[in-house]
């Protein structure tokens, strides 16, 4: 059998982390310990602001789809860059670990590279900035024909679904993998998303979605109603629905079963990017055609690995791992 292609879909933004004591943030008003939403003219400042830095790919799905690169299948990720510095840079990265980059950056790109900076502070807080530039702006015609081609599975960040822009984008992707005999899902992302857009996300679900992966809050925001009602609503609309809940087990629904996996317990040091790898654990089980529940297992030890250190991508053999654990 043919390990089938992983293709991501999602806004392309460069991570750039540096460190900063409490009085810097103070003195640039950056709020601390949160994510918030900036301009451009306020990125720009806080960016040349930074002093030493690191600035590497990021984005929840390309997080995503970076771990199942890890984990060995083959992988690639759509976004949308501007062929600035960091654009550039964006692309080469992704490419360097492995994971194709279809679209190449755009010279004319009416924004800049979407950027998050991200200030550590001494006690290890991480104080996030995101400026959603040319990456928000994906459309269909950023959707490339000839990366379906063979079929496979792919997976829509759910953050994308804001803009009419990227509605198109996944209305073509999830057609264009469908007619390739391949498979399509999606991340809710976020419950500020599944409420904007709660009509539209739940006609994609029912229409064009085998899959869909979202936390409790995403479930019950989208449906209005408490999570079992959610869940099971979602199931009559699509063959797959996953629910992680925060320190609880996480809750598979298919084929008129309801399994619960129990979650890995761990001291979490920084909870960036556990939903992200918990969903490259869960495809990896998913694409080589394992039952549900090892899926959901192959995804808890993901996300356990990835909140006990900084940064939102494994530092282990995850494939050892799962050998250890006799999931693989």
């Amino acid at each position: 059998m043919k390990t089938p292609h992983v293709i991501g879909i999602g806004n392309a933004i460069v991570d750039v982390i540096a460190r900063a004591d409490d009085h810097f943030l103070e003195h640039m008003g950056i709020e601390k310990g949160i994510m918030q939403l900036i301009e451009r003219e306020r990125a720009e400042l806080l960016y040349a602001s930074m002093g030493e830095r690191t600035e590497t790919p990021g984005g929840s799905v390309a997080n995503t789809i970076a771990g199942i690169g890890k984990l060995g299948l083959p992988a690639s990720f759509i976004g949308k860059v501007k062929a600035d510095t960091l654009g550039r840079g964006y692309a080469e990265g992704m490419e360097a670990g492995g994971i194709g980059f279809p679209n190449a950056p755009v010279a004319d790109a009416a924004l800049p590279t979407s950027r998050c900076m991200i200030f550590v502070s001494p006690d290890g807080e991480r104080s996030m900035n995101t400026y959603l530039g040319a990456g928000a702006d994906l459309g269909a015609r950023d959707v490339p024909e000839a990366t379906f081609a063979e079929g496979g599975i792919v997976f829509l960040e759910g953050y994308l679904f804001d803009k009419e822009e990227g509605k198109t984008a996944f209305r073509r992707a999830a057609q264009l993998m469908h007619d390739a005999g391949g498979r399509a899902g999606i991340t809710l992302s976020d419950p500020f998303c599944t409420e904007r857009h709660r009509a539209d996300f739940q006609e994609l679900i029912a229409g064009e979605m085998d899959f869909v992966i979202g936390n409790e809050d995403e479930w019950t925001t989208l449906y209005e109603t408490d999570l079992d009602s959610a869940l099971a609503r979602a199931a009559e609309a699509c063959g797959m629905v996953v629910c992680t809940r925060s320190g609880e087990s996480v809750v598979l629904l298919a084929e008129g079963k309801r399994i619960e996996v129990p979650v890995e317990r761990v001291v979490p040091v920084d909870a960036t990017g556990a939903g992200d790898q918990f969903a490259a654990g869960f495809l990896y089980g998913y694409a080589h055609g394992l039952d549900i529940e090892t899926c959901g297992k192959i995804g808890v030890a993901a996300a356990a690995e990835v909140i006990g250190h900084i940064g939102p991508r494994p530092e282990i053999d995850m494939m050892a791992r799962f050998r250890q654990l006799g999931l693989v």
